[in-house]
């Protein structure tokens, strides 16, 4: 049994009801916390003790869509044609990239992904894969890289039929319920999984009918929900209705795919009778800030409607600080609302996907809760109190004040140090990215 206690902390929550309470010891017993109080470790002599005077404590962060096959495309230099709208967008850059990456390339994606998440104080991240050169055993490629850093998560292979029609969606629908069947057969042998999995699809706009069939099989088969991006632009929307003469999620609804542990991505040309719809599933719905501005393609003006948001960066890096920030201020921009609270919670709200799939409590400060914890260097210069904590979070505390970080009860990264060579794997990632530009730059849309 293996007990440390963080002590002298300033404990703050992230999700309502906010608080902040200061001078707490919080204990955490294996991989859950077992205590929280003033003084609260004198009752557990023998322990690890980390002095956490000055520091503040928050739950752990979760990334609730992640794209980790783009973990070596920073600054890629390809050639690529015009990208006059979204679907140009996807064919000159990210699906000429997907179709490039091999075994090596998604190992490394993994692993960079990983680590800039937990050095951002990101604990969790759900990913959504796409490899179509290399779709049997992807998943449990990155899953390797998450588990060796040590960030908890989720992965899916996203199933489409773009490349290579219902061959290419068999392929991905056997590769998603083979990495589900894999991680019920650690639970099996008594092991705690650290990476979940759920059945991913890439949009119904390259998902025919019986893919969306042989995904609820999948469902059925596993346990496990839907990751599907939806109406991330109005193309979406209008081929469903040109093709299938109905609603995105009507379509969804008619494969008995809306659940509430179902995933829906972007969601940005939705309507308020969908919305109403997913909410009365308990769908969560993962909005993508960065990703949204970055392609053009609009703003969700349901948001606020939307009952089980929660936030994601569609790939852009794993620095949830970076994407609450930009989540406010283009909410604030496109003339809306809320406040840093709506979103601090929303983005907290992620750990709750994690309770459906890992069966935990996740994302409070409270005996029973998983201990997934950030630790940080926070010097504010106004008082800091449950009223304006949100607010601090959005306007003062960035990835820069990640002092350590502890997932499943062990610090993966202590005093900004991970515990092993970092700069190595730096340095092989990018002769990995090298290969695949030049592997991509070959490719055409």
């Amino acid at each position: 049994m293996s007990v440390t206690i963080i002590k002298h902390a300033r404990v703050v929550q992230t999700m309502a009801p906010f608080s902040v309470e200061l001078d707490m010891d919080v204990v955490v017993q294996n991989d859950t916390i077992v205590a929280v109080g003033k003084n609260a470790g004198s009752s557990y002599p023998g322990a690890i003790v980390v002095d956490a005077t000055g520091k503040t404590v928050i739950p752990g962060m979760v990334c609730s869509h992640h794209h980790y096959y783009s973990g070596l495309s920073r600054g890629m230099l390809i050639n690529a044609g015009p990208q006059n709208d979204f679907i140009q967008v996807l064919k000159e850059w990210w699906w000429r990239l997907d179709r490039g990456l091999d075994e090596e390339a998604c190992y490394y994606s993994s692993l960079i992904c990983s680590l800039d998440a937990i050095a951002a104080g990101t604990t969790s991240c759900i990913d959504h894969h796409a490899s179509p050169s290399f779709i049997e055993g992807s998943l449990e490629t990155i899953a390797k890289g998450m588990r060796q850093v040590g960030v908890r998560g989720a992965t899916c292979y996203e199933v489409t039929d773009r490349n290579g029609g219902m061959d290419e969606v068999r392929a991905g629908v056997k590769e998603n319920i083979a990495f589900a069947l894999s991680v019920d057969a650690e639970r099996k042998i008594g092991k705690k999984p650290l990476v979940e999995a759920m059945i991913g699809g890439h949009a119904p706009f390259t998902i025919p009918d019986d893919g969306l069939a042989l995904m609820k099989e999948a469902c059925e088969q596993t346990g496990r929900g839907i990751h599907l991006h939806v109406a991330e632009d109005r193309y979406d929307v209008t081929f469903s209705h040109h093709r299938y003469h109905e609603d995105i999620i009507d379509r969804l609804d008619r494969f008995g795919l809306l659940a509430d542990n179902s995933l829906l991505v972007h969601g940005l040309w939705l309507n308020r009778k969908e919305v109403e719809l997913l909410n009365g599933k308990g769908c969560f719905f993962a909005h993508n800030p960065r990703s949204n501005m970055n392609n053009h393609v609009g703003y969700c003006q349901e948001l606020m409607h939307v009952r089980n948001l929660v936030i994601g960066t569609d790939g852009c890096g794993g620095n949830m600080f970076e994407e609450l920030k930009l989540a406010f201020f283009k909410h604030k921009d496109a003339g809306g609302p809320w406040w840093p609270g709506d979103f601090t919670t929303a983005l907290t709200r992620g750990n709750l996907i994690l309770e459906r799939y890992f069966g935990d409590q996740f994302g409070r400060i409270e005996p029973g809760y998983k201990a997934d914890l950030v630790l940080l260097d926070y010097h504010s210069p106004t008082p800091m109190v449950a009223d304006n904590a949100a607010g601090h979070l959005v306007w003062g505390v960035s990835s820069n004040a990640v002092h350590s970080v502890m997932v499943e009860g062990r610090f993966v990264m202590e005093n900004r140090q991970f515990p092993f060579d970092v700069e190595e794997i730096y340095a092989k990632a990018a002769q990995v990215a090298a290969r695949v530009w030049k592997k991509v730059d070959r490719i055409s849309p």
